[in-house]
């Protein structure tokens, strides 16, 4: 199944269970790339660091896509991992689903935990931006991803994320520890009264994502809170926008593995350009090397202004037009992918799965608000509404 990279000879009662863009001692943190196969790191991620201080046990560190660029860890040097039916699932969720893990801490960079989450039948939570330290990730798209929690229902996710949420000066991106404090605590219940669901978004899913849709909004009805059907044109302009800011920050942040300081170095080079080129080339997978591709072209000479700047232009209207939406309604309702189950075979054989499917997940990564999946649906909230969201995802955990 290729479900982890390493396991922990001994697991606690406890035990959380990491992919594998989380630095760790004592376990390699390969971030899916053969780039970094058998690297071990000389410190650990913050949030490793208040797991353990909060008495968490490591299960291991899961399998995950090359740089958590892709769409649901196919792209994994070490196998994607796959059900007994062939259907992807990444480690994480399988870790969890098989009892070796109470919950996993992940890297939503391109929304694989949510999807992964939504698929598995679990239940995730990006946070708000700035409020779980980044310290310790190996970085890829570092304007919006986000250190996740899942585990198997909304009240565990809470637990666990109580653990992490904190202000690191270590972070230059963390938010004040008085901001981290007020959301942690209790799920909120009862202070919902209307969720807008993203008409156009739902119809772009097939019918078995958009039953969980409905069964989610009878869920909420049932609780006295109204849904109401929107469509919205705004949102869907985050994904060429996300995909063009990760594609170019992912460009930078992976420029660091030349073969040199740290990682694979290829055998054949006669002098330092093919030193670089040999060993990129032969570590590196094709989606990685696309992105790095593109992310470059994105910031030439040629292309900042109309095509990085833009993008970045387009993250700000996408973000005042979420505020105006909250301003109206306690959360929006949306898929997290748009099929209840893809093959391995399928997501390989289309490299722009990862692109297409980030549809429904980069509205939230382009603007820092924070977005629960479960019961295979997703909610986004207005920032700091990390608690209101999970109370959501309570109410559809109890209709599934």
């Amino acid at each position: 199944m290729n479900k982890y990279i390493t396991k922990a000879a001994e697991s606690a009662a406890k035990a959380v269970v990491l992919d594998d863009m989380i630095l760790t001692v004592g376990m390699p943190t390969t971030a899916g790339s053969k780039m970094l196969d058998g690297y071990n790191s000389l410190f650990e991620s913050e949030a490793v660091t208040k797991l353990k201080s909060a008495g968490y046990g490591i299960a291991g560190k899961a399998n995950t896509g090359e740089f958590g660029l892709d769409f649901l860890g196919e792209t994994s040097h070490f196998g994607a991992c796959a059900d007994e039916s062939g259907n992807l699932i990444s480690g994480c969720a399988a870790a969890i689903n098989d009892g070796d893990a109470f919950a996993a801490v992940s890297l939503d960079t391109n929304g694989t935990p949510r999807r992964a989450a939504a698929l598995a039948g679990l239940t995730c939570l990006k946070p708000t931006y700035g409020t779980v330290s980044r310290y310790g990730i190996v970085p890829a798209a570092c304007s919006g991803e986000a250190v996740s929690v899942t585990a198997k229902c909304a009240a565990d996710v809470a637990e666990v994320a109580d653990c992490i949420i904190a202000h690191d000066f270590k972070d230059g991106t963390s938010l004040p520890e008085e901001v981290c404090n007020s959301i942690k605590g209790n799920i909120k219940q009862g202070e919902f009264k209307k969720v807008a669901v993203i008409k156009n978004l739902v119809d772009s899913a097939d019918s078995d994502t958009q039953a969980k849709i409905a069964s989610a909004c009878t869920a909420l009805n049932n609780s006295g809170i109204a849904t109401e059907e929107i469509n919205d044109e705004i949102l869907p302009l985050s994904q060429s926008a996300w995909f063009i800011l990760m594609s170019a920050e992912a460009c930078n942040n992976i420029s660091r593995y030349d073969g040199i300081k740290f990682g694979y170095r290829s055998p054949n080079y006669k002098n330092i350009d093919e030193l670089y080129t040999n060993s990129r080339t032969e570590a590196f997978g094709l989606l990685t090397k696309l992105t790095v591709l593109y992310g470059s072209e994105c910031l030439s000479d040629d292309n900042y202004m109309p095509v990085y700047d833009k993008a970045m232009r387009i993250r700000r209207v996408i973000s005042e037009h979420l505020n105006s939406l909250f301003e109206k309604y306690d959360a929006l309702l949306l898929p997290a992918c748009s099929k209840t189950a893809y093959s391995e075979d399928e997501v390989k054989s289309d490299i722009d799965t990862a692109y297409n499917e980030s549809l429904y997940t980069a509205p939230a990564s382009i603007s820092g608000v924070p977005a629960v999946a479960c019961a295979g649906v997703q909610f986004i909230g207005k920032a700091l509404s990390d608690k209101v969201l999970l109370g959501l995802a309570q109410i559809c955990e109890k209709e599934a």
